[in-house]
């Protein structure tokens, strides 16, 4: 089965439209590696939270901000693909073969 990625986002803080640029960006980025994105609206004031298979990869709160979106396709990337090469996204921000 393929891992699932959960994004939770505060909607009275309005971040929807940044949750769901985010999920668009991951699926178009793991579009073959990915079971699903899910958005789900949290019920605690400024969460900005994604999850693997239910593992915090990115929290607002621990972090003190939002996440590049380079360094969260690389922190998923290192959970569900660790051998996959992000091309330009990638540490860095050039190939590992360079």
């Amino acid at each position: 089965m393929k891992p699932s990625v959960e994004i939770e986002y505060c909607p009275g803080c309005r971040w929807l439209l940044r949750a769901g640029w985010t999920a668009q960006e991951l699926l178009t980025t793991f579009e073959s590696e990915l079971g699903s994105v899910t958005l789900r609206p949290s019920e605690l004031g400024g969460t900005f939270r994604v999850t693997v298979d239910a593992a915090v990869v990115w929290n607002r709160k621990d972090e003190g901000r939002f996440p590049e979106m380079k360094e969260l396709k690389q922190r998923i990337r290192d959970v569900i693909a660790p051998e996959r090469d992000l091309g330009h996204s990638d540490v860095g921000g050039k190939a590992k073969d360079d």
